[in-house]
């Protein structure tokens, strides 16, 4: 592994290092450029999904973390308001269990899309846009997440109450005279947001490997990414 120390600001720091790595390893092959970002992409992907999946990876979250969908809102409020913390507390831990149960589903998922990659993929990801990844698996693994989450979240909103509890709330409050009717699916509600959120760690994930070099663990990533920055620079 070549190593450098280079005490610069940031983003000089970032442009020097990848020059003078780009340099000592030289430019990647195809078959090097293919390997390197889809390791990457491996290596987020699974972070990712791992720490989604882990108990309390959606529920101690503040950035991805589940809450009532907007239009129950007053719901909520409501409820709060008459001293019933408690039920909104547990219904706020199911929404979120629920998407920690499904998380589970992703890896395999990322895998299949990676895979399917051509080397063009492969290209426009790595001297694309600092998210051009996060977009890539958008557009490939939304509707497959859907169809494998929301299974997997009805049967555990179901096995903790909350969809009978859900039904229950919307319906009393539906009943109460000039207010706007609650209708959400719960089940479709929660995959959408576990999705959002899983998304907004690959995201970070994705970032952090683009402008963080301690974060290109091997040789290949640092010749691949050193190449991609190189690149970026002069454009």
């Amino acid at each position: 592994m070549v190593a450098f120390s280079i005490g610069l600001s940031s983003c000089d720091t970032l442009n020097q290092y990848a020059g003078a790595l780009n340099t000592a390893l030289g430019t990647p092959s195809q078959t090097e450029m293919n390997q390197g970002l889809k390791q990457a992409l491996e290596f987020g992907t699974n972070e990712s999904a791992s720490q989604l999946s882990a108990k309390n990876g959606y529920f101690a979250n503040p950035t991805v973390k589940i809450l009532f969908p907007a239009e129950a809102q007053k719901v909520e409020n409501t409820l709060r308001s008459l001293g019933l913390n408690s039920l909104c507390d547990n219904v706020i831990l199911s929404l979120n269990r629920a998407a920690e149960d499904a998380a589970k589903q992703a890896k395999p998922i990322f895998v299949d899309a990676i895979k399917q990659m051509s080397f063009q993929d492969v290209t426009n990801i790595l001297l694309g846009q600092n998210d051009a990844a996060t977009f890539y698996f958008k557009r490939t693994t939304s509707t497959a997440l859907a169809e494998q989450f929301k299974p997997v979240i009805a049967n555990s909103l179901n096995q903790v109450g909350a969809t009978r509890y859900w039904t229950d709330v919307s319906s009393t409050y539906n009943k109460i005279p000039l207010v706007k009717p609650i209708d959400t699916d719960l089940a479709v509600y929660v995959t959408q947001k576990a999705i959002d959120g899983l998304f907004v760690e690959i995201a970070q994930e994705e970032l952090k490997i683009r402008q963080n070099i301690s974060a290109r663990s091997t040789r290949l990533l640092q010749k691949v990414f050193a190449y991609a920055d190189q690149r970026k620079v002069g454009n």
